[in-house]
């Protein structure tokens, strides 16, 4: 068994692999203060519960955006389950061709995110990623990773119009039934949700003109991609698994 991990800023996404079938998959929420032995004890709990042994694991890939965590989760592997984990970083084997100006920027995520969906779709394509930013990757015909945008993600727009809106309260980011709300909570969830997928429908068009392509395919993943992904029919998929099958690519392609 392998054991891919993806740390984002709001969650933990951990997937454990026998061969290429994804066996169990887990959600923990980001906790930077967390100790080596606190996550210790929280992989070991959710591996007895799916009735999964560490001595089982025989390798972990970790891809990370949260630099202060790497080396607790690292510490966390070799202690807990006994292994030295492969990190997604500069000098590993991703068979990712970057065109950006300086390719060490481009996010761990990101870079998985392409691997996965070059493996899985046909190119040109876009993978939009819901989190905690949300990003569009633009990979080319040629399978040539360009770049693409970062624009601030679902969560963060909602808690930035709760904190500098004195009057407006913190609402459930859910989908209302009209876009004219005919209260304060509605008339948010209306201009956060509706007012999102049009950006992503704008982003999104204006890609395909630069990259003259018009069938490029969308594939959206991320932990909101179903509810953006509801309210536009310029995301072609929802693929929840995309960055953890990134993961186990390019382990197999390092192992």
């Amino acid at each position: 068994m392998m054991l891919a991990v993806d740390i984002g800023n709001t969650n933990i996404v951990l997937g454990v692999y026998k061969q290429r079938e994804l066996l169990h998959h887990f959600r923990l929420s980001t906790a930077r203060q967390n100790t080596v032995d606190e996550y210790g004890v929280l992989i070991h709990n959710l591996f007895h519960m799916a009735d999964i042994s560490v001595k089982d694991v025989e390798g972990v890939i970790i891809s990370s955006v949260v630099p202060p965590l790497v080396q607790v989760i690292v510490d966390m592997c070799e202690k807990y389950i006994g292994k030295e984990p492969l990190l997604v970083g500069p000098g590993i084997k991703t068979g990712l061709n970057l065109r950006y100006e300086n390719p060490r920027e481009v996010g761990a995520d990101r870079i998985v995110n392409a691997v996965a969906a070059i493996e899985q779709y046909k190119c040109p394509l876009v993978v939009v990623d819901f989190g905690t930013a949300t990003t569009f990757d633009c990979i080319d015909a040629d399978a040539n990773y360009l770049g693409g945008a970062i624009v601030p993600g679902l969560g963060i727009s909602t808690e930035a119009l709760y904190q500098r809106a004195s009057k407006l309260p913190r609402i459930e980011l859910e989908k209302p039934k009209k876009v004219i709300g005919r209260n304060t909570v509605h008339a948010m969830q209306a201009g956060i949700i509706f007012g999102y997928a049009g950006q992503v429908e704008g982003i999104v068009r204006r890609i395909k003109v630069e990259m003259n392509a018009p069938q490029l395919k969308v594939i959206a993943t991320g932990g909101l991609a179903s509810l953006i992904a509801g309210e536009t029919d310029c995301i072609d998929e929802v693929n929840p698994m995309l960055t953890l099958e990134g993961l186990r690519i390019i382990y197999d392609r390092n192992k």
